[in-house]
């Protein structure tokens, strides 16, 4: 007997609030359910792939999507027609494969649709075109996977085995880790250099004194004899002295007047990676930060009357394509709102990134009239930011070039030496009316070549080379996409990881690698070196690309890899000892038992142990910085009884160093942060000090000692003094500075530099 029909369409998706904003686009006879993100997955106790048969993974149902794989069961036996929506990348592509295998539904029934935004349009076109699951991505995703589990779950064990419990590998972290680590040993290896500018301030001779103002400008030593002199060229003070004399009784005109346009044009629209740097580097986001609120803001945000609406198009892509019909739109806008900026025709980018593949099309607004100004109110101020952010740079892309007028003009002297002055205004903003770049404009007031000058001032300036800096996450995520480590969509997660796990921190909002990264990573690149190595590790990439083609087996590749890796593990387990990799002999001796002390390496970081051990369970701190913090630890905790229980505070160290513990642990279980001081007074209560904190995310901040009764919060370190010229706190800030933590005082002076 034929079933009958109940003119149900059912539309699953991945998320609560996509399935919101769809529903609203579609009429009575479609049911939108989500099935909050996979419904299958590999065991988390167990390997869970079966790998004498053909590495054939065993997926389960996870406990918490029981309740929704049933409720999904239901209603597709209900349902005439079922539309599988999930993203249009490898993982969309996976989760709808296992809704299949999982519901059981009838060949003829199932219909894959795809859209880049959540618009009535692009549903409603998706519901027109649908296709059949395209089985390749899935072979690519379940590829990754299964290498992923194989890495993780043989290697990470062998690191609790021989270095600490607890430790964690995997095939793109550990890369991510080595990068950071190698760019720290090239930070700590470098050797400033010295070297010196000449700097002066000139005014021409003809200005009268209501002219003055503006009349200054500033101008850099720049050649001698001719040939000009490059950044290290003026090596020490007395070099500097001896140009000085040479122009003592210089006679300064201009001698030439350079003048001449350049255009500028607008950056591509965003890809994943570029998004995920500038979330970075413009508004201070991680990359985890910036890819959770583009979601957010790609499926959908309440717009007061007008309901749920998608904001953005797809963000993880690495496409910088644009929808003709929002050239179009833009183009409209454009002339409409910014007629002088109207670029003469459309503008067209090409993806140029490797192995460019998922969505196939940029991350812009799905709608150039919906201004950051129109939505404002109904976002928060990160959501706010991240889309003006999209919206302008998407805009942007479609206008005009921006013209650059740069004047320059060499200064004569009468000497072997010649200074140049350069200024550069916008003549024509083009796309710069609406984004923003890191162009400063510097006037030079009007000169002509013979113009008689007055040096006002002549000022050598000493300068050191600056080492590489540590890697922001923009940076990191550049260095990963040029090496072809991994994909854009992998980076958030990735990065998000070795912070987690303990292998990375952050200062600054730079990572900086833990004395565990350094041994774990040299222990790695010595013994499991294909692991770790940047041109494998790209290349597997390229290699899952062409499974995802359809040009190579999943199955193979995954066997190519595991064989010698495996066989390699065997060998080293058998090699290494733990002893081996976390002892060092020294020539301490044990204060208790007079056993010779050794260096371990625990989960924490190194320490001094007693050899002895267990019979001798004597401990103490590895370097004078951890010893003086935890006998300030020790001296604070004299006395101190537990708020909870009331017996003796005692200091112990965790992840993030020494802490209060109470002595009845594990019965009692109450902890207490060690104040950090940094030696300035609370600004705001006048009573409390102010102290280092971290951040949930794992950055650290300054605030009052007294919270919550004194909400006061900084994130720049204070230095302990004070502002000369306003009395607010003096901070440690970029370029190793020291300024005024008063945003409206100028004040600001060089960090005084650290003794060798």
């Amino acid at each position: 007997m034929a079933k009958k029909s109940t003119g149900i369409k059912l539309i699953i998706v991945e998320s609560p609030t996509k399935a919101k904003t769809i529903s609203k686009f579609l009429g009575k006879g479609y049911k939108v359910l989500s099935s909050f993100g996979h419904v299958r997955d590999l065991p988390t106790s167990t390997m869970g792939i079966d790998i004498e048969h053909g590495f054939t993974p065993k997926y389960v149902i996870p406990k918490k999507a029981t309740k929704v794989v049933a409720e999904l069961r239901a209603a597709a036996k209900a349902a005439d027609e079922i539309y599988f929506a999930t993203d249009e990348d490898r993982e969309g592509e996976a989760i709808s494969w296992h809704l299949r295998e999982l519901l059981k539904v009838k060949e003829g029934k199932v219909k894959r649709i795809t859209f880049h935004e959540i618009t009535k349009e692009a549903i409603e076109h998706a519901l027109k075109t649908p296709r059949d699951l395209d089985l390749r991505m899935v072979d690519a995703q379940q590829a990754r996977r299964v290498l992923d589990r194989l890495v993780g779950y043989e290697l990470s064990p062998f690191l609790w085995r021989k270095v600490a419990r607890g430790l964690s590998a995997g095939r793109v972290q550990s890369v991510v880790v080595r990068l950071i680590v190698e760019r720290e040993r090239e930070v700590l290896a470098f050797k400033a250099e010295e070297y010196w500018s000449i700097e002066a301030a000139f005014a021409p001779l003809s200005v009268i004194p209501s002219e003055v103002e503006g009349s200054v400008f500033q101008a850099k030593l720049h050649s001698k004899d001719g040939a000009t002199l490059d950044k290290m060229a003026i090596g020490s003070e007395k070099d500097a002295k001896a140009i000085l004399k040479a122009l003592d009784k210089a006679a300064y005109a201009i001698e030439t007047v350079d003048k001449k346009k350049t255009k500028r044009s607008p950056a591509a629209p965003f890809t994943t990676s570029t998004l995920q740097q500038d979330g970075n580097n413009k508004l201070g986001f991680s990359a985890k930060q910036t890819m959770m609120l583009a979601q957010q803001l790609y499926e959908g945000v309440e717009l007061g009357e007008e309901g749920s609406v998608g904001l953005i198009t797809y963000m993880r892509t690495d496409s910088v394509n644009l929808a003709e019909k929002f050239r179009e739109e833009a183009a409209e806008f454009i002339k409409k709102e910014h007629p002088n900026s109207v670029s003469a025709e459309a503008r067209v980018y090409k993806t140029k990134s490797k192995g460019a593949q998922e969505a196939h099309e940029a991350i812009r607004p799905t709608s150039a009239w919906r201004t950051p100004e129109s939505v404002a109110q109904y976002l928060d101020d990160r959501q706010n930011k991240l889309y003006e952010l999209v919206w302008r740079r998407a805009v942007a892309s479609q206008m005009a070039d921006a013209e650059i007028e740069t004047t320059s003009a060499t200064i004569a002297t009468g000497t072997p030496y010649r200074f140049r002055a350069t200024g550069s205004i916008v003549a024509s903003p083009g796309f710069m009316s609406v984004y923003q770049t890191d162009m400063k404009e510097n006037l030079l007031p009007p000169l002509n070549e013979g113009d008689a000058l007055e040096a006002k001032s002549i000022e050598p300036k000493q300068h050191f080379t600056e080492p590489p800096p540590r890697y922001s996450e923009a940076a990191l995520v550049k260095a990963l996409e040029e090496r072809g480590i991994g994909r854009p969509s992998t980076y958030a997660p990735t990065i998000s990881t070795v912070v987690d796990r303990g292998y990375v921190e952050k200062e600054e909002r730079r990572l900086k690698p833990t004395e565990l990264a350094i041994l774990v990573n040299d222990l790695l690149l010595e013994h499991f070196a294909t692991v770790v190595d940047y041109d494998f590790t790209a290349k597997m990439e390229d290699t899952l690309d062409a499974v995802a083609e359809g040009a190579e087996e999943w199955v193979p590749v995954i066997k190519a890899f595991y064989g010698p890796f495996h066989a390699n593990l065997e060998v080293k387990e058998k090699e290494l000892s733990k002893k081996e990799i976390t002892e060092t002999a020294t020539d301490q001796v044990c204060e208790k038992c007079g056993k010779p002390m050794i260096i371990k390496f625990g989960r924490f970081g190194k320490f001094y142990a007693c050899s002895g051990y267990p019979e001798c369970k004597t401990t103490k701190p590895f370097d004078e910085k951890d010893k003086a913090a935890q006998d300030a630890a020790q001296e604070q905790a004299v006395g101190e009884v537990c708020e909870t229980c009331g017996a003796p505070m005692m200091v112990k160290r965790g992840r993030f160093g020494a802490f209060l513990s109470c002595s009845k642990y594990p019965e009692c279980k109450y902890t207490k942060q060690i104040k950090k001081l940094t030696g300035a007074k609370c600004p705001k209560c006048k009573e409390g000090d102010v102290i280092e904190k971290r951040s949930r995310k794992g950055r650290n901040f300054y605030a009052c000692s007294r919270y919550p009764d004194c909400d006061f919060a900084m994130w720049s370190k204070p230095t302990g003094e004070l502002c000369p010229k306003s009395g607010d706190l003096l901070v440690f800030a970029k370029d190793h500075k020291i300024a005024c933590s008063n945003k409206e005082c100028d004040f600001i002076k060089d960090a005084p530099q650290k003794e060798e």
